[in-house]
């Protein structure tokens, strides 16, 4: 599949139709009047964006505007109905939005009718440091064009979504699925959220996984069941969690170790709701263990505990959401296997849980039951945990990793270890990260996406099974 520029994201389907009232008429020895402009680029929340329709055919000059009713452009945004050209800051809430852009020519009389197209348009609205691409156990997805899913890699249980077990050493299209903003893999089941709240999942599901009501592993994406508000998505190894508009929290899947959050051990094939949660600003699920931000910047963790993952000072298991203890000022989260990273409004990050190669980047191996900080670590718009490795995504736009590099993973051109963060050779320009087992892959603003690390089953989607020490661009 070829590769697109990052996150251009968004399909556009040229329709004739009657607009402003006045009837479609087509003029002898005149061009049919079109819109030529198949796709905007994305924007990213709070900064400048710029981008320009285009139409052929008619009589020029045209008037631009979004149809009545048919949606609109992200807030912050507005269209020059002369120029055609929208332009704006889009808010730090502003979402994604898909709207009917109408162009009409300067045709005039009773025998001359304005000629009149439209196309169905949308703008993906991302924010810097969440990522458009997943990084699974020994897969990885990311949003494509026209707001579907390609995945590849290991597909042993059908994560890949494309209707087969067959590992994949590039990108394929997961089945049937449109209208995607984010998605979540796990490395054995992935999920998609799409911009009306819903959710679709596909692969492994004998836990509940696919939250769909049955006990059915899926190779293509089925629905999770009676969720129709979620705003974001928190894939672990073995359970899935969804934010809600409400500020609450729904999980499905294996609940072993009371990772759903309900109170109980018992597996859901269906959400159930988190108890005592509110307020939640964003949601990170690891190895049976989950954790949110409260919009205080506090943070509530609850599962499996063996390995300090809830970073309470305990390493007792909680079926309900206990606190961390000692964050404040907290934005973002994100847990790996058996750790979690917090980032916090300064720039700086703390990370609690297990240690074994050093990727909580407090400079040793030993494990922690309250949170540590990482050391040299300023700036930070993003922290995303792996396995046993940790990335940071930096204002400037560059990346630092830590952690396991026997597999390049660190992406510093070198096999070592590193207790902290090591600046990952060659890269700028970044406006997400994802962590897997042993890779990570990163959006860059513009230019294809970039992953490295280990390449056993294909997960790093260049066609190769060649480990890669420094980042390598997608195929």
């Amino acid at each position: 599949m070829a590769r697109r520029q990052r996150m251009a994201v968004a399909v556009a389907v040229v329709v004739a139709s009657a607009w402003w009232g006045v009837p479609v008429v087509a003029t002898a020895g005149t061009p049919l009047l079109a819109v030529t402009t198949a796709s905007l680029p994305p924007a990213l929340a709070g900064q400048p964006y710029t981008a320009t329709l285009a139409a052929t055919g008619g009589v020029p000059p045209y008037t631009w505007q979004v149809a009545s009713g048919s949606g609109r452009l992200p807030r912050g945004l507005h269209l020059d109905p002369g120029s055609g050209m929208i332009t704006g800051t889009p808010a730090t809430d502003a979402v994604t939005t898909a709207f009917t852009l109408g162009v009409r020519d300067t045709r005039s009389g009773p025998d001359h009718p304005p000629g009149v197209a439209t196309a169905r348009l949308s703008i993906v609205v991302g924010t810097v440091g969440h990522a458009a691409v997943s990084a699974g156990i020994q897969s990885t997805c990311d949003l494509e064009p026209g707001a579907s899913v390609a995945c590849w890699g290991w597909n042993y249980y059908g994560q890949l979504g494309d209707g087969t077990t067959t590992d994949r050493t590039r990108p394929v299209a997961v089945a049937g699925l449109t209208g995607v903003v984010a998605v979540a893999d796990n490395g054995i089941t992935t999920c998609a959220l799409r911009g009306d709240g819903t959710v679709a999942c596909w692969g492994f599901g004998l836990g509940g996984e696919l939250g769909d009501g049955t006990t059915a592993s899926s190779l293509i994406p089925v629905d999770v069941s009676g969720l129709a508000d979620a705003t974001a998505l928190a894939a672990g190894y073995g359970q899935t969690c969804a934010l809600r508009s409400s500020g609450t929290v729904v999980c499905w899947g294996g609940n072993y170790y009371g990772q759903l959050g309900d109170g109980t051990t018992v597996n859901s094939d269906v959400p159930v709701p988190v108890g005592g949660l509110s307020g939640v600003t964003a949601l990170a699920s690891g190895q049976d263990h989950v954790c949110a931000v409260l919009a205080p910047g506090t943070v509530d963790c609850w599962g499996r505990n063996e390995q300090d993952q809830l970073g309470n000072g305990t390493t007792t298991n909680s079926p309900v959401p206990t606190p961390v203890s000692g964050l404040t000022g907290v934005t973002e989260i994100s847990s790996g296997g058996w750790a979690t990273c917090a980032l916090r409004s300064d720039g700086t990050a703390a990370c609690w849980g297990a240690n074994f190669f050093g990727d909580l980047g407090g400079g040793t191996t030993a494990a922690t039951t309250v949170p540590v900080d990482v050391v040299g670590l300023t700036g930070a718009i993003a922290v995303v945990n792996g396995d046993a490795d940790t990335c940071a995504l930096l204002a400037d736009t560059t990346v630092r990793c830590w952690g396991m590099g026997q597999f390049g993973e660190l992406g510093d051109g070198s096999p070592a270890t590193s207790l902290t963060p090591v600046p990952v050779k060659g890269l700028s320009g970044v406006v997400g990260i994802s962590v897997g087992l042993s890779h990570a892959c990163a959006d860059l603003a513009t230019g294809p996406l970039e992953c490295w690390g280990a390449n056993v089953n294909g997960e790093l989607g260049d066609g190769t099974h060649v480990t890669a020490r420094t980042p390598r661009v997608v195929a």
